[in-house]
């Protein structure tokens, strides 16, 4: 009951929203009125003049009118020819141009929402809130509006001539056609909880789908085709059951039209019948009244199947209001400080963040991180590393304490004026589906191509990128994937390097590269590192040796900090994951030409669990 009335409200919203859309593109629909009002008229001529055609020309003979009746029905066909050409031109257009400025502004909204938001939506969803919500407006601005006003008034136009001809016969036809109205109206309230429903389910499928295609390598690798092809099915038949039972409704509405068309064609074979035997009516009016009914009635037929796409609309414009309302992360930019010049340094004061409520991932965090000097993050899988960089770059905000950038709390600055400071190297590197140039360009859209250049080779790319045919215009394939992990990796520090940052963050940036890779790209790093605030989050330790200080995660607090030498010295937790891990790598790399003889599964279970857990 609660979730019905959630409903009725948003849908009251929903009619604000469709006024403001209607308005904003006033000048259009009332020139699409007046073209649908000149269409209309015209449509009138032909059954009026059926009347003449039978009493005076066919009864009375007089074949002087027969031309002038002609006349003037083709010259109504052939203006009604012309407005309706015009008018699918003026409305296609403003319907098409309402359509693409909603998603643009959905767009740029949903761009503008906090990272939480992202990991708790599937892109799919997003999708559809962009490109379908959209779609359905075009019969707010389109054609259905104007031409469910236009059929308004030809119905009142065509009831006023029906009273004229037999007020009697009339009042009948509208407590018929009275019902019907009364049935439209009870199946739209049935119609818009489904319509809402299918936009979910849609959306909800469209990122199920554009989950498993962009994984395919997964479920490949897995041999889970049919698991997402029932996952799909499932999903699919929710779909149809939706679209069934709609079309169930709409269907049920169409077949009572029917019913109401035949009831009103009784009464008039009864009624007018009768009122042209007793005198009280000429042929020529009974066929004038039937053709006018049929003007009267066309509009209720048709409202039935517009209001059906309007309705439509408006769950569209729901959901897209769902968005719109949500609060973005530059909402209050306006009113914060803008940030001219950063120096880099970072301090945290006592942060702690969360995201269930109850649980902390950060704990009552404090340190401070020097203009221009590199803090290595070490600790266990989910020890709050990558919570920390992320809090970094503004991603999330503490659930108490502060985080500041050269003595201003991060949350007093403009968003944008910040991050335009930023430059990151993530483990798992975007790219897009463009050349290797655009991506590099990325971060610095008007680089040049000496400047991309340049930063290639500080990288290390220019010796893969120069055995492409294609060379920088090489496309790379949706997420890179025509390339190497290492090729990919590369190309992600060519593009922090060239958006020259003042504030650095590597998470795992070395992670894809082989061991000859990574020692030609720690000098491009270091000289990245150089004179920048630098985060990096390592598992291999032996990269992190010339940071200026390691903080040591564990459990969301920093139970160690200082310089590699002072940890090893220290004999704490740092150096206890040193240990291991420099026993292990000497293990698998020191000794290649010794026989590997597979563990037994009881020495396995004890050792890759606990080689993960603290790697």
């Amino acid at each position: 009951m609660a979730e019905e009335q959630r409903k009725k409200i948003r849908w009251s919203s929903a009619w604000g929203d469709a006024r403001e859309l209607v308005w904003a593109h006033r000048k259009r629909l009332a020139l699409g009125a007046a073209l649908m009002i000149v269409n209309q008229a015209m449509g009138l001529v032909l059954p009026a003049s059926t009347k003449y055609l039978i009493d005076e020309v066919i009864g009375k003979g007089r074949i002087d009118l027969l031309w002038k009746i002609a006349l003037a029905a083709g010259a109504a066909t052939l203006v009604q020819a012309v407005t309706s050409f015009s008018l699918a031109q003026v409305l296609g257009v403003a319907a098409q141009r309402a359509i693409t400025e909603m998603r643009k502004k959905v767009q740029a909204q949903i761009a503008r929402l906090p990272v939480s938001y992202f990991d708790s939506t599937q892109t799919g969803n997003l999708i559809s809130r962009i490109m379908n919500d959209a779609e359905g407006i075009r019969n707010l601005v389109g054609t259905g509006l104007v031409q469910l006003v236009g059929s308004f008034i030809t119905a009142i136009v065509a009831l006023c001539v029906l009273f004229w001809l037999n007020w009697r016969l009339t009042s009948i036809t509208i407590l018929v056609l009275g019902a019907f109205g009364g049935a439209l109206a009870f199946a739209f309230t049935r119609l818009r909880p489904l319509f809402r429903e299918r936009g979910e389910i849609m959306a909800a499928l469209t990122g199920r789908l554009a989950e498993s295609l962009g994984g395919i390598r997964i479920v490949k690798a897995y041999t889970a085709e049919k698991r997402e092809e029932l996952t799909f099915a499932r999903g699919a038949h929710n779909l149809f059951r939706n679209i069934a039972k709609s079309m169930t409704e709409v269907s049920a509405t169409t077949a009572f039209s029917s019913v109401v068309i035949g009831a009103v064609g009784v009464v008039m074979i009864l009624v007018g019948g009768r009122s042209v035997v007793t005198g009280t009516m000429t042929l020529g009016d009974l066929f004038m009244y039937v053709l006018f009914t049929g003007l009267m009635a066309l509009p209720l037929i048709q409202f039935a199947a517009i209001g059906t796409q309007i309705t439509e609309a408006f769950a569209g414009l729901e959901r897209i209001r769902e968005v719109m309302n949500m609060r973005t992360e530059d909402d209050e930019d306006a009113e914060r400080a803008p940030l001219f010049e950063v120096r880099g340094e970072i301090e945290f004061e006592n942060v702690t963040f969360e995201y269930n409520e109850g649980v902390p991932v950060l704990k009552n965090v404090s340190f401070k991180a020097l203009a221009g000097s590199t803090t290595a993050l070490v600790g266990s899988s989910g020890s709050g590393k990558s919570t920390l960089t992320s809090l970094v770059m503004n991603f999330n905000q503490p659930l108490s304490g502060a985080i500041k950038i050269d003595g201003k709390d991060l949350r007093s600055l403009r968003l944008r004026d910040f991050r335009s400071y930023l430059g990151v190297v993530m483990q798992d590197n975007f790219l897009f589906d463009g050349t290797i140039a655009d991506n590099i360009a990325f971060s610095n859209p008007h680089a040049t191509r000496a400047e991309i250049q340049a930063v290639s080779h500080v990288a290390h790319c220019e010796e893969f990128i120069e055995g492409f045919e294609g060379k920088y215009e090489t496309v790379v394939g949706e997420r890179g994937v025509k390339l190497s992990g290492g090729q990919r990796q590369r190309i992600a520090i060519a593009r922090a390097i060239l958006a020259d940052p003042k504030l650095l963050i590597l998470d795992e940036a070395t992670s894809s590269l082989d061991s000859e890779s990574e020692a030609l790209i720690q000098d491009g790093l270091r000289q990245l590192r150089r004179g920048r605030t630098t985060f990096v989050i390592a598992h291999r330790l032996s990269t992190i040796r010339s940071a200026d200080q390691i903080l040591v995660l564990e459990a969301g607090e920093i139970v160690e900090r200082g310089t590699h030498e002072e940890l090893l010295t220290a004999g704490g937790r740092y150096k206890q994951l040193y240990d291991k891990q420099y026993n292990f790598e000497q293990d698998q790399f020191i000794n290649p030409g010794e026989d590997f003889t597979p563990a037994p599964p009881q020495s396995l279970e004890k050792g890759v669990p606990q080689r993960l857990s603290t790697l």
